[in-house]
């Protein structure tokens, strides 16, 4: 909106010195010579000021840009940490699992086995 509002200013600003020049002409009392000279100074300083509104166009353009290219770069650092946390965890969960079920395994492997010998030592003593 900020760079809306500086092309619609140098609009005006441009506006505003051509009436300026226009009744300058109008109610100077000067010669035909002068007042070309006088115009001819006016267009120069309005395509310097001009030039000088349009370098710190280019500056603040290149400003926000270097800024957005800053911040685009910190998002993307931002996701690359949540990325690499989330694996983390994802990885450490994981592991959690598989060395729960290689617990039960273990349990229901014992179990059996105590199931078997106490089969075996109940058909062995009848």
């Amino acid at each position: 909106m900020a760079e809306n509002r500086g092309a619609s200013g140098l609009g005006w600003f441009l506006a505003g010195l051509g009436v300026g020049a226009v009744i300058g002409v109008l109610y100077a009392p000067k010669s035909g010579k002068e007042t070309r000279e006088d115009l001819r100074a006016g267009a120069l300083e309005a395509k310097e000021r001009a030039a000088v509104l349009a370098d710190q166009a280019r500056q603040r353009a290149a400003d926000l840009a270097t800024q957005g290219r800053q911040q685009v770069n910190d998002y993307v650092d931002r996701g690359r940490e949540y990325y690499d946390r989330g694996r983390t965890q994802w990885t450490q969960y994981v592991e959690k699992g598989k060395s729960l079920v290689q617990e039960q395994q273990e349990r229901v492997n014992a179990a059996i086995e105590a199931g078997r010998d106490a089969y075996a030592k109940t058909t062995h003593e009848g």
